[in-house]
């Protein structure tokens, strides 16, 4: 059965350019994710090819020389699709095609795959809907290239600007209709938001497979699908927790990524009203990541979008069993790399514990400092409550009396 699935991934080539705001370092780690999202779409890396360009070829994005090398290894070794690490414009998109002769997709087009594969419900379905259709009217003339090869001919030279025009104008009524269903499910979720009455409302906010579901089934107890893919989680999920005997809710929205593509940031941004109506934000970090700082920063980014940056925030750095540190960093754990997890106590020295005093250091999957970690989502949840409730404070203990 293994082997099936095997042979069933789709074969891929990646292509990035090293450029003056791109280092070798960052190209890298960029493929690395584009390789990731890859995976999580159903297909196989076969090669990566990059390379040093001041910026990206108008026509082909990569050079001719470059492109001739990719022709080449496609044809030999039978490639179905490549892959792009910067969105194409539509132009380059046809171009490319036309030398390659097969798939080509960039990184906008990979994300919109994985999430029309993702999504569940009719809400999340209709906004990757409509994030697809944007994408796609642009790029409406590329389909019709086959019209183009045919040199004139009887019947050929005004049908074609027809069937695009035709072709454009149902792509323009359909996005018309996306967005009035999705504005009626925003009214209807408004009304439901509004019937949770004013309970404190909790979001866990954070890149995307950095544990969020994990953390969520956790504290929650309940069973949000998780998995190790990127964008395991589309649909917002909401569940009531208790902690004492305080009662508060819970939301688990979609991972954050770079380079999200803006068709998604803006038919999702629906869904982030979740995080936008929260009075707390959880902000969990895969700390196991290399460049887990820069994932904070794109959060953070995409926060400041929706007018959600200035909430209050408690960093939750999470997986810190999987954490391996570089050897005699001095900003950081100061010890060899080893497999042995480090102590609470060591990580509150490390210069992540300062961040506004607002750290917390947890494996979600090992439930390592979970009873620190709801101890302190308490006492956050608790003043914002007694704020909105001053005449009912003696019915939540300080969070020292909790047992």
């Amino acid at each position: 059965m293994i082997e099936k699935q095997e042979i069933d991934l789709e074969k891929t080539v990646l292509i990035g350019v090293i450029t003056q705001n791109q280092d070798e370092e960052k190209s890298n780690e960029y493929l690395d994710e584009l390789e990731f999202l890859t995976y999580t779409a159903g297909g196989e890396v076969i090669k990566r090819f990059t390379q040093k360009m001041a910026i990206p070829n108008p026509k082909t994005f990569i050079g001719t020389g470059k492109m001739e090398e990719v022709a080449n290894f496609v044809k030999e070794n039978e490639i179905g699709t490549v892959i792009f690490d910067d969105e194409l414009s539509p132009a380059q998109e046809r171009n490319i095609s036309k030398i390659l002769n097969c798939k080509i997709l960039d990184r906008t087009n990979l994300i919109l795959d994985i999430f029309a594969q993702r999504a569940q419900t009719s809400y999340a379905r209709t906004q990757v809907e409509l994030a697809q259709c944007e994408y796609l009217l642009p790029r409406l003339k590329g389909m019709w290239t086959h019209l183009e090869r045919q040199k004139g001919g009887i019947g050929m030279r005004g049908p074609g600007e027809t069937e695009i025009e035709t072709d454009r104008r149902i792509v323009r009524d359909k996005i018309a209709l996306l967005k009035a269903k999705i504005k009626t499910i925003d009214k209807q979720q408004a009304v439901q938001r509004g019937n949770r009455g004013k309970m404190v409302r909790v979001a866990l906010v954070g890149y995307t497979n950095v544990g969020k579901s994990t953390l969520m089934n956790v504290i929650s107890k309940s069973d949000v699908f998780a998995e190790n893919k990127l964008f395991a989680t589309l649909d917002t999920t909401v569940r009531k927790v208790v902690i004492g005997n305080l009662p508060f809710l819970v939301s688990d929205t979609v991972g954050f990524i770079r380079k999200l593509p803006t068709q998604l940031v803006e038919s999702f941004k629906s869904t982030l009203d979740e995080v936008r109506e929260a009075d707390l934000l959880l902000h969990v970090v895969d700390i196991s990541h290399s460049n887990f700082e820069e994932h904070i920063e794109s959060v953070n980014q995409i926060l400041d979008e929706i007018d959600s940056k200035d909430k209050p925030t408690i960093m939750v750095f999470n997986k810190i069993d999987a954490y391996e540190p570089e050897p005699y960093d001095e900003d950081d754990l100061i010890v060899e790399r080893t497999k042995a997890n480090f102590t609470i106590e060591e990580w509150k020295k490390t210069w992540m514990s300062r961040l506004d005093g607002n750290a917390l250091f947890i494996s979600a999957l090992n439930k390592e400092n979970i009873e620190d970690f709801r101890k302190r989502v308490y006492e956050e949840v608790r003043e914002i409550h007694v704020t909105r409730f001053p005449y009912n404070h003696f019915l939540y203990p300080d969070v020292e009396d909790l047992e």
